[in-house]
């Protein structure tokens, strides 16, 4: 035990609270979504939380009617235009007076929160996972492919988005879904160094869980997967909230079942062992995570350092926007 402890001084552990906040979010109304959110994360923050992490658009919704409502890919269909241009209205946008509340919230209390958001750009709507940083600007990562239907609502990220956050106990980066089935947006994220990351997923499937614990190893880092719950009455209530719409609710009411998100949050270390697991109802996980681990599983398997080869293989990141117009 004596010799346990002695190591653990050498290595400068750090332990760092974090919570993963499984909740429904409020579809289409962006306002109550804000304000749900701001409720959560403040119970988690209170709790002692240092990063409090939210699924894969959480403010305004996963648009289950993609996957879910018969037809909604049909050529013009009236419900999911009006979904559409409900979401365009709703969107948030570069700097956002509605997502203050959150910004001073992790200026107040010292904590990094990362939450989904479908955000208009110009004219498009892409999927942002936003972290909010005490004292710093919030910190974007967009999208940089969506997935199948998706591809129906959000227009693609580029690479100025994929970046990390550098905190007082190390680095925490963030990417959203499927991405995490990308091998060189996960190479690119691991030279970047993380400590933490947060998997953002709409749910948290066997394969998310899968491919989120995958990341934790191959990263060497520990790795938040948050998810949401949603079932079918959250989309009629939120369409409801925004006003409302005959094709948009006809879309919705053809939507079989009834649960359509379950959750299944978990943590996972950098060993891939889980940490926390949540279940398929709302609920808040807490973990305390001990850095130390992360240098410790450096020992065997560095994947951006002694585990390379970069005299075979190398990988070019452009990290420049990609507005597609340049006014000179």
């Amino acid at each position: 035990m004596r010799g346990l402890i002695s190591r653990r001084k050498r290595t400068g552990m750090t332990t760092l609270p974090v919570a993963v906040i499984q909740a429904p979010p409020v579809p289409l109304d962006f306002q109550a979504g804000i304000d749900k959110a701001l409720h959560l994360a403040r119970e988690a923050t209170e709790n002692g939380a240092k990063v409090v992490a939210f699924g894969e658009t959480f403010l305004g919704g996963y648009p289950l009617w993609l996957d879910e409502a018969p037809g909604a890919a049909l050529w013009d269909h009236p419900g999911t235009q009006a979904l559409h241009a409900i979401m365009l209205e709703q969107a948030v946008v570069a700097n956002d007076e509605r997502l203050l509340p959150l910004q001073e919230l992790a200026d107040a209390s010292g904590a990094i929160i990362s939450i989904g958001a479908h955000e208009r750009v110009r004219r498009s709507l892409v999927n942002n996972q936003l972290t909010f940083r005490p004292g710093l600007p919030v910190l974007d990562h967009r999208k940089l492919v969506p997935t199948h239907g998706e591809r129906l609502i959000w227009a693609r990220g580029d690479g100025s988005t994929l970046c990390v956050h550098q905190a007082e106990w190390g680095r925490l980066g963030t990417l959203i879904c499927w991405e995490h089935w990308m091998p060189l947006a996960r190479a690119a994220m691991h030279n970047l160094g993380e400590d933490v990351h947060v998997a953002a997923w709409p749910t948290v499937r066997e394969s998310h869980a899968i491919a989120s614990r995958h990341y934790a190893m191959e990263g060497r880092c520990f790795v938040l997967a948050a998810g949401l719950v949603q079932v079918k009455d959250d989309l009629l209530d939120g369409l409801e909230r925004v006003g409302g719409d005959a094709d948009a609710r006809e879309l919705l009411e053809a939507i079989p079942g009834e649960v359509l998100n379950k959750g299944g949050s978990l943590i996972a270390a950098p060993d891939t062992r889980v940490i926390a697991q949540a279940g398929e109802g709302e609920e808040t996980l807490f973990a305390e995570l001990d850095l130390a681990e992360v240098a410790e599983g450096l020992t065997n398997l560095d994947t951006d350092g002694h585990y390379a080869r970069p005299d075979v293989f190398e990988l070019m990141v452009d990290t420049r926007a990609k507005d597609g117009v340049a006014w000179q």
